[in-house]
This record gives structure tokens, C-alpha cells and sequence, in this order.
């Protein structure tokens, strides 16, 4: 899934590769990011996985936790948030759900296992993941769940470790079968004629898996250099920060004034297939530093420095969907 440089434009993801075409509302400033490039190529590093708010036991109970966790993860903004405290502290966000998943587990309650899932109730799952406020798309989350137990058991035994087996060790042939047997993971749009491949989440359970278990056993792929970043609503509010992407006027009123934007509008995939495009040019231009870095791996650098206070940030743009 790793795009193929080209003439300044929209790259849309396909299967293997990128389509180039015109981009009317979101452009990219190539000095801005060499000029990024520049600043982090001495200080390019990566966040440890995170063992405090992931559950992690080493088994194909870890395999299913990552899955539920990345059918589960998506649109966490709203006022007011939902946070959670986890053994006192106080969460909100993907950290929520994560530890709200862990939870369930230290208090017995086996959201790993698929028969559970494919009857979960929508009490249950209140549960779950109760703390302050309600997460948004309540009743979506409970349809993902439901899904992930009931694939499993009617293909796979109800263990996904059996899934990622039959890939062989390819994280993208990994993602293509979520986005084709599980209908939550389908995170696919038309734009112009063309179909748009973003499979965000698709993408992120493959490298979830690889940094649960270390690059070991389930969490070993060899071509994890072939995935794109994953294209959500935080990425490229960090990018426009940064000045490597650049709305138009019309477009950067509606985000600053935290307007909705629908999904599958033309705005809503430009903004994230520029995210994508963008990601690329600084992989290559951090190439030119001596750095030598996937774009999962810069994903997490961007997702991390949007934890930070950044100068110049601005909201980030507001699409509800189950895809991010």
C-alpha cells in the first residue's frame, strides 16, 4: 500500500499503489515539509508500546483484545468527552478505550472471547466501557463488537490469531482481508470515479499486533514498510500545525468553526487523502535526512506530537464515522 512518487496532486489510495488527481480544497507545502524533515531527522523517535493501558498476556487472547480494541477505536470527539479513571487515573480518547477493554478483562469479564462478543448486550457494553459522559456512536461500537465474535466463530474458531495466520506474515494482504470479511473494517470511499482505500483501521490492527508482541508470533510481518499512515481527524490537524498541509479558505473556516463535515464529502476525503499523501512526501524527504523510517512509523511520531501543545494547532475537523 505504499505510494509511488509522482506529479504534485491527491494520492488515492488503491489496493497496491497511488492514483494521482487534482486536489481542489487541501494542498501540500513541500517546503514546509522538507523543512520538518529537517527539524525532527536528529530527534526521530518512537513511543514504546504502551503495556500500562493495553492488555498483553502473550496469547490468542491478545490477538482478539487487539482486534475488539481496533473495531472499537474511532470518533472519541464531543463535549463533553468521555474519560474514564483507570486505577486513579483519569483517561480519555483511544487511552480510554484501551484501558476500559483492560479493565473488563482485570474484572473477569472476557471481552476477548467470541461467543461473549457475538451476544453482547448493549448493557453490557455500557459496562464496559462506563465512566464519565457516553463514548459517541454508542449503538455502532455494539454492531462492531457483535461482528468481531460472530466472524470469528463462523470462520476462524473465534480466535483471529487463526486469521492472521493465514496471511503469512504480510500485513497488507492482513488488512485487505479485514476490509473484506468484516464490514466495520471497509473503510472505503468514491471520489471523482475513483475508489479510495484508506482501511485506517484495517492498517492499524496489523501494526497494533506488531507492537503488542514485539515483531514476534502474531506480531511478525515483513512488509509493514507497505502500509500508508492512518488517515483520521488527528493526524492532519498536526500536519496543518506543522504548515505541511494547507485548506482552503472556505474549508478553513468550516474546520475552525468546528463545523460537520459529512463523511464521503469531497472535503472529508481530501483532507485525509492528503494526510496520506503528505506522510509520503516526508518519508522521503526524512529519507534525504538519513532516516530511514515506514509510515506507521511516522504516524505514531505525528499522533504522539499531537498529544503536545503545538503552536498554531486548530481544531481538528469534525466527521462522525465509524472508520476514525
Amino acid at each position: 500500500m505504499r505510494g509511488e512518487d509522482g506529479e504534485r496532486g491527491l494520492g488515492v489510495l488503491e489496493t497496491t499503489r497511488f492514483v494521482v488527481i487534482s486536489s481542489d480544497l487541501v494542498k501540500m507545502n513541500e517546503e514546509r515539509i522538507k523543512a520538518v524533515a529537517s527539524q525532527i531527522a536528529g530527534q526521530f523517535e518512537l513511543p514504546p508500546w504502551n503495556t500500562r493501558y493495553h492488555f498483553f498476556d502473550g496469547t490468542e487472547r491478545t490477538v482478539n483484545y487487539v482486534l475488539l480494541l481496533d473495531a472499537l477505536n474511532f470518533s472519541f470527539w464531543g463535549e463533553p468527552r468521555w474519560r474514564l479513571d483507570y486505577h486513579g487515573e483519569k483517561l480519555d480518547g483511544y487511552w480510554a478505550l484501551a484501558a476500559a477493554l483492560k479493565r473488563a478483562i482485570e474484572e473477569s469479564i472476557p471481552v476477548y472471547d467470541a461467543a461473549y462478543l457475538a451476544n453482547l448486550q448493549s448493557g453490557e457494553l455500557a459496562q464496559i466501557l462506563r465512566g464519565e459522559g457516553e463514548v459517541p456512536l454508542f449503538r455502532e461500537r455494539l454492531a462492531n463488537a457483535r461482528e468481531v465474535g460472530l466472524v470469528l466463530l463462523d470462520r476462524y474458531e473465534g480466535k483471529f490469531a487463526k486469521l492472521v495466520e493465514t496471511c503469512q506474515g504480510s500485513a497488507v494482504q492482513l488488512a485487505c482481508r479485514l476490509a473484506a470479511e468484516f464490514s466495520s473494517f471497509r473503510d472505503v470511499a468514491v471520489y471523482k470515479g475513483h475508489e479510495v482505500r484508506f482501511l485506517k483501521r484495517a492498517q492499524i490492527c496489523a501494526v497494533d499486533l506488531y507492537g503488542a508482541f514485539g515483531g514476534q508470533a502474531w506480531g511478525r510481518f515483513v512488509d509493514l514498510d507497505q502500509l500508508t499512515v492512518f488517515a483520521d481527524y488527528k493526524l492532519p490537524q498536526v500536519l496543518r500545525a506543522l504548515g505541511a498541509l494547507v485548506y482552503a479558505p472556505a474549508l478553513a473556516e468550516t474546520v475552525d468553526r468546528m463545523e460537520l463535515i459529512p463523511a464521503g464529502s469531497p472535503a472529508e476525503i481530501e483532507i485525509r487523502a492528503n494526510t496520506v499523501w503528505a506522510a509520503e512526501r516526508l518519508k522521503e524527504a526524512l529519507r534525504n535526512e538519513g532516516v530511514i523510517a515506514s509510515a506507521f512509523e511516522i504516524d505514531w511520531w505525528l499522533w504522539q506530537k499531537g498529544q503536545e501543545p503545538l503552536p498554531d494547532i486548530r481544531p481538528y475537523h469534525r466527521t462522525r464515522t465509524i472508520y476514525y
